[in-house]
């Protein structure tokens, strides 16, 4: 799993805003820290959730499953553009076999370029099962948009995710929970890894 950080607000932008809910613009009471603390008094202490909606983060996401990809299309407020599988399995057809006909010998290393591996052995080759299933369909001539059906939930996607800082702090305290899917649990705390430094106290509360 890759976490890039692509863009994000800058917290000027969420104290004027919150700023402007008072009109009160004095140039003596802004920037640096000041703006750190009234966000955090504000859209934290005080429960004006509403003005954190205007920070804004943008990550690129690879390496992750499809289930992993389930539970985080459940987070409604974020927008993500995800990799097609209806246009990228080309690369999976040209691929020669991923096990035996007796299922004996495995090829996990390269398995796991396409599929997330789990540690269980029983579970990651009935995944290379399902994968080497996948392959002979497309071989077949099967078109994508038919074949993807076939995908099992291991299989790798990537995507770019963009999503505000409430949203943020609502992901992080479902998804950092022991509760939480082991690879979202492992997503949140990469995504929380790669704020930028100064953005980060708004939400080390929201982590488990």
């Amino acid at each position: 799993m890759k976490v890039e950080l692509l863009q994000h607000t800058s917290l000027t932008v969420c104290a004027k805003a919150i700023r402007t809910c008072w009109d009160s613009h004095d140039k003596s009471d802004c920037g640096g820290e000041k703006d750190l603390e009234l966000i955090d008094r504000v859209g934290n202490k005080h429960k004006h959730a509403s003005t954190l909606e205007h920070l804004s983060y943008t990550f690129y996401i690879s390496g992750v499953s499809r289930a992993l990809l389930q539970e985080l299309a459940r987070h409604r407020i974020a927008s993500l553009s995800v990799k097609s599988t209806r246009y990228t399995l080309k690369e999976l057809k040209d691929e020669k076999a991923f096990n035996t006909t007796l299922n004996v010998r495995v090829d996990f290393e390269r398995a796991a370029k396409y599929i997330v591996l789990t540690k269980v052995d029983s579970v990651d080759r009935a995944s290379i099962n399902a994968l080497e299933n996948l392959r002979l369909i497309l071989i077949d001539g099967i078109a994508n948009d038919k074949a993807k059906y076939c995908l099992p939930e291991s299989y790798k996607t990537e995507l770019t995710w963009s999503i505000n800082a409430r949203s943020l702090q609502n992901f992080l305290s479902l998804r950092t929970s022991k509760s939480a899917l082991w690879e979202i649990r492992d997503l949140a705390n990469m995504v929380f890894d790669n704020l930028p430094s100064e953005h980060k106290y708004l939400f080390s509360d929201s982590l488990e």
